[in-house]
């Protein structure tokens, strides 16, 4: 029995008409389309880090990193950003986090109140000087932390990957 020339070019014909589209859709998609993925995790949003030094016992630029440490939460809390805030209060800056010295201990009140998860530490060796020159101990606002070294801290969190604002 012999197959035609019509017939075989009948078949060959269907099985192209079929097997192109097929094989371009396969291309085009990837073959492993039909295989259910997981879908991709959204990522994570990055946590902002920021530091503010403070050097100063001028009340202007007191004032000034204040304004910075309430618009940036501010501004990211806007966005639904996670964020840090650490202020460094080394030389004599540090007058800004004192007690009897702070000449915006009330704005300080309002910062707390408003972003209270911001973190202000002093420079121990400045405290430390500080207090041998004046001869008593000194008593820093409520919830002031220490650091060995603030220039040292500030450093180490540039080196974490924190940014630096000088207000």
């Amino acid at each position: 029995m012999r197959v035609s020339r019509r017939i075989l070019t009948l078949a060959a014909g269907l099985a192209l008409a079929f097997a192109v589209p097929f094989a371009v859709t396969l291309l085009l998609t990837g073959s492993v389309a039909a295989v259910s993925r997981p879908e991709a995790k959204k990522a994570e949003p990055r946590v902002h880090h920021v530091v503010l030094p403070i050097n100063s016992d001028d009340p202007t630029t007191m004032r000034a990193l204040i304004s910075t440490a309430l618009n940036l939460p501010k501004y990211y809390r806007e966005r639904n950003e996670p964020f840090e805030i650490e202020v460094v209060a080394y030389n004599a800056g540090v007058h800004m986090l004192r007690a009897d010295t702070s000449p915006v201990k009330d704005l300080l009140w309002v910062v707390r109140g408003l972003t209270p998860d911001i973190r202000f530490v002093v420079c121990e060796a400045t405290k430390l000087g500080m207090e041998r020159a004046e001869g008593h101990p000194l008593v820093l606002l409520d919830n002031v932390g220490l650091v060995p070294n603030g220039p040292g801290r500030i450093i180490e969190l540039q080196e974490a990957g924190w940014s630096y604002i000088r207000s």
